[in-house]
């Protein structure tokens, strides 16, 4: 019996300050996973806000030679052919001893089109974007991108729409191709989600220990709470026993008080 007891204290304090220290996370958790939930995922990645037209290159077409390019750029690596909104386009990549350099070039004429100018840019952004809104705010980013694009895409040239989701497309100066496509649904859910693992530190960081701590005092939080629970449910019922017997008792008494 004195172990019972001993052991009801110990869970009532346990899960009493563990409450105080984790309560507030415990909140989060529901709420952005219910909105990770809830969202779908094809929203979120921005699927929507563009449209994909089918390619179709025909390889007789392509007056600049897959021979001519090499001759020009003797050390292009990972050739590919694709479009640029309609026009037939060279993509390859040129490596060097501080960075590998892309390269965009027409396959008619052997022209080189990067880095793409402003002009090309928007008229790239609006040959994809799948809303017929206007451009809010164009802008080249070279160096310190938002958190929503990742520095190995740049250049990029960002692109805002004016529409309630503040739409952003990404284009990189230098392939031509979309890097990114973001709104304030995206952005919400990377801050729910950065809330969930609770990663409030660095975004790039792997190994994060708060999450394993918390998780594990989480742990004690919740076994601490179904002890209490155990002593909640089955404590009243032993309580109850007695004071049935009590009655019934009592009960038999009256009964055999009146009848003599």
């Amino acid at each position: 019996m004195i172990r019972l007891i001993l052991m009801h204290k110990t869970a009532r304090t346990v899960h009493k300050w563990l409450m105080l220290l984790l309560g507030l996370q415990f909140v989060i958790w529901p709420v952005t996973g219910a909105y990770m939930v809830f969202m779908h995922i094809d929203y979120i990645h921005g699927d929507p806000l563009i449209t994909n037209p089918q390619i179709k290159i025909n390889p007789d077409k392509l007056q600049y030679s897959l021979a001519q390019l090499l001759q020009t750029y003797p050390h292009a690596e990972q050739i590919s052919v694709g479009k640029l909104m309609e026009q037939d386009v060279y993509r390859f990549s040129i490596p060097s001893q501080t960075a590998t350099q892309q390269v965009l070039l027409s396959a008619q004429t052997g022209e080189r089109l990067s880095p793409l100018n402003q002009t090309t840019a928007i008229a790239l952004a609006q040959y994809y974007y799948a809303g017929n809104e206007p451009i809010d705010e164009v802008s080249l980013l070279t160096d310190n991108p938002p958190f929503e694009l990742s520095d190995r895409h740049l250049p990029a040239w960002r692109i805002n729409f004016e529409h309630f989701s503040a739409p952003s497309i990404y284009i990189s100066a230098d392939s031509g191709l979309i890097v990114g496509k973001r709104h304030a649904f995206w952005r919400i859910f990377d801050w729910m989600f950065r809330f969930h693992v609770m990663d409030y530190g660095d975004a790039e960081e792997v190994d994060n220990l708060l999450l394993f701590w918390i998780a594990l005092l989480s742990t004690f939080a919740t076994i601490s709470g179904l002890v209490l629970t155990y002593f909640r449910v089955f404590g009243r019922k032993n309580k109850r026993k007695p004071m049935y017997s009590k009655r019934k008792n009592i009960f038999k008494k009256r009964n055999h008080s009146g009848a003599a």
